[in-house]
């Protein structure tokens, strides 16, 4: 009966190593999605630090200049085009 009760001690400590392996398998990809979440997170925030120290530190002045100007080309072309279309229709007139 030792042998015997010797071989149930050593199946029921298996069986517990089994569990406990099981759990640290477990638990070790909750901790890499946790580590990947952060790392992303840290990475995010840093991004955003970024970008909001390129809006403050914008020059709105010059900005606004420089979209004034690209609106008055971009009209100034849409003119020019108009006017090249308009310019066939006047040579078949005469």
């Amino acid at each position: 009966t030792t042998v015997e009760g010797a071989q149930r001690a050593l199946s029921i400590v298996d069986d517990a190593l089994t569990s406990v392996n099981s759990s640290r398998a477990d638990m070790g990809a909750i901790q890499n999605r946790f580590t990947s979440t952060i790392a992303s997170l840290n990475t995010t925030s840093e991004n955003l630090s970024a970008s909001r120290s390129r809006i403050r530190d914008t020059d709105y002045a010059k900005e606004t200049a420089e979209l004034t100007r690209t609106q008055i080309l971009q009209q100034a072309g849409t003119a020019m085009l108009a006017q090249a279309n308009q310019s066939p229709s006047s040579v078949m007139s005469l």
